[in-house]
């Protein structure tokens, strides 16, 4: 019963730490994306940077 409990417990403390890795496998692959969009954003003369973000504004 012990053992069982126990193995149990492993299953959980495993799954748990998969999941964790699953989640920072995917905040990983957004800060990616938002670093690529930062980066293009950045090199943007400023008149094409207003016409962009007028276009992204949603009052």
């Amino acid at each position: 019963l012990i053992a069982a409990l126990g193995w149990g417990f492993h299953q959980r403390r495993a799954g748990a730490s998969a999941e964790r890795d699953r989640q920072a496998a995917s905040e990983a692959a957004a800060r990616d994306i938002a670093d690529q969009v930062d980066n293009d954003i950045g090199a943007l003369p400023a008149e094409a940077l207003r016409k962009e973000l007028k276009s992204w504004a949603r009052d």
